[in-house]
């Protein structure tokens, strides 16, 4: 099977469902914003190799990646405009335990770290950088996919999701900087 099809040649690109979209559509932004992010999440993982107190954060961050995955099909599957098969295939988080597991994971980490008193910049060594970028990603994802939630195409829980999930990030990367012993930069 060859990696280019050539469907999308003349700018539109398919949807789980079949229909045809523009690549430029909300539904395509908010796609291509959620594989960014699981990209940018692949790169900290791999700062996160390096370290020996990074196992159990690149295991969290292997889920997420997943998680993202479901994301992109619930996207895919404009809610209203797809058959019932396609819809339960596609439905993500309606029982609210992937956020509760988010939610989790950043109060433990949060337990770990001191009390933040001041701003902080995106800092903290490789790994805290690119967690931080990541998170900034992720409200992008959010701010992309909110327009879906209000129009009723993609599943509420996305959104949630990616609001906890940007908190996460936040924390994670926190976390990744005072575990390598980096210091924050505290915004004057």
């Amino acid at each position: 099977m060859k990696i280019y099809t050539k469907t999308g040649d003349k700018g539109t690109s398919s949807l789980y469902n079949g229909a045809r979209r523009d690549k430029d559509d909300e539904i395509f932004e908010a796609l291509g914003t959620t594989d960014e992010l699981t990209s940018n999440l692949g790169l900290a993982m791999e700062h996160l190799e390096d370290v020996d107190w990074g196992y159990e954060l690149i295991e969290r961050l292997v889920k997420i990646q997943s998680l993202l995955q479901d994301v992109g099909s619930n996207l895919a599957t404009p809610r209203e405009q797809s058959d019932e098969a396609r819809l339960a295939k596609t439905s993500f988080d309606v029982e609210g335990k992937d956020v509760a597991m988010l939610e989790e994971w950043i109060d433990g980490y949060d337990e770990e770290l001191p009390k933040l008193t001041q701003f902080i910049l995106p800092s903290g060594g490789k790994a805290s950088a690119t967690l931080h970028v990541s998170r900034t990603v992720c409200r992008r994802a959010e701010r992309r996919v909110q327009p879906l939630v209000r129009d009723r195409l993609c599943d509420k829980s996305v959104a949630i999701f990616l609001n906890r999930l940007s908190d996460f990030l936040f924390i994670a990367a926190r976390w990744a900087a005072q575990s390598q012993g980096i210091p924050e930069r505290i915004y004057k």
